[in-house]
């Protein structure tokens, strides 16, 4: 008998990376597998191109999300897969999947947001496919951009002594999603009660619609520099991390009085009875940028208000660490979110 393999035994990446062994390329394909998005083209300048699907039921709950918050929110992780490549985006597909339960004004709001997106982040929604779905409403989107051939930034590119940087803040995200869930189930056993989240709405949003950070982007090419490797953080800092320092085969110390967290995510967490660190290292979807320059490109940006300097990478020693308060180095975990 055929031996079956359950895909958890090999995990998201473990799965990708087996079927990266298995493709070949018979046009120019700069880099296909494995990054943020693909790279195409042998000339001055580079095409990408990055797919995400999102699922009713796994990657968001409608009992919570407006369907314009979704669509501007299914650009924008796509958006920021093409930013993560230090890249432009210029074009999206969209394709989506529906019940019998949506109607033509749920599909408008849908597509209100996605119009929105294409708006703030000046891309052209170029075409798309729509089908039935027996399952819950499925979106597919396709994002099309562009980057300098001198300028495309990898994962497998950071080298020791490279600075760690983060923009933005983390773990937010998650901690809004922990505030909809609790409201959604107050709301299941008393629906005379209303959802009390006016105290949190920066973390509400931070889930419901995130941002793509080509802000970041346009400022570095501005400053003249060029990371020498970068990822979004959509699965986690920790786990992103790992993929920077698996993949240029590195290692990474950050340090935990330099992880950037809101106050109201710190104190959010603490009521929920999270670690708020935790929360930052394994959250996921900030949609923020991860990325490490050289040495000599500090001083260009020491002052940026929204980039933060959480550590630097290493050559391979004793693993990937957190440096905490205390001055207690402890092991580095993935602890993000599992897709299968």
């Amino acid at each position: 008998m055929e031996k079956r393999t359950e895909i958890s035994e090999l995990g998201e990446f473990g799965l990708i990376n087996r079927l990266n062994t298995q493709a070949s390329f018979y046009h120019p394909t700069a880099r296909g597998i494995g990054d943020d998005a693909a790279v195409l083209g042998n000339g001055d300048t580079l095409s990408l191109v990055t797919t995400d699907m999102l699922l009713e039921g796994v990657h968001f709950d409608l009992s919570f999300t407006p369907l314009q918050h979704l669509g501007y929110k299914a650009v924008a992780v796509n958006v920021s897969d093409i930013a993560a490549m230090n890249g432009i985006p210029k074009q999206i597909t969209v394709g989506i999947g529906l019940s019998n339960r949506f109607s033509v004004e749920a599909v408008e709001a849908l597509y209100e947001g996605i119009r929105y997106a294409c708006a703030d982040f000046k891309v052209d929604l170029v075409g798309g496919d729509t089908t039935a779905s027996h399952s819950g409403l499925v979106i597919s989107i396709t994002a099309l951009g562009e980057v300098a051939k001198n300028k495309v930034c990898y994962r497998n590119t950071a080298k020791a002594n490279d600075i760690v940087c983060v923009t933005g803040d983390l773990g937010a995200a998650y901690v809004g999603l922990q505030v909809l869930e609790r409201e959604k189930q107050v709301y299941l056993s008393n629906p005379e009660v209303q959802p009390e989240l006016s105290a949190y709405d920066y973390l509400v949003k931070r889930q419901l619609k995130p941002s793509a950070r080509m802000d970041i982007i346009h400022e570095l090419a501005d400053l003249g520099i060029v990371p020498t490797s970068m990822i979004d953080i959509s699965d986690g800092l920790a786990s992103e991390l790992m993929h920077l320092t698996s993949q240029s085969g590195t290692e990474v110390q950050v340090y935990e009085d330099k992880l950037p967290i809101d106050t109201l995510a710190y104190n959010t967490a603490v009521e929920f009875n999270l670690d708020p660190i935790t929360c930052v290292l394994n959250g996921g979807e900030d949609y923020e940028l991860l990325f490490t320059i050289s040495q000599e490109d500090y001083e260009k940006v020491k002052k940026h208000a929204d980039i933060h300097f959480i550590g630097f990478m290493k050559a391979k020693e004793s693993g990937n660490v957190l440096i905490t308060k205390n001055g207690n180095a402890v092991s580095l975990k993935a602890q993000g979110w599992v897709h299968f």
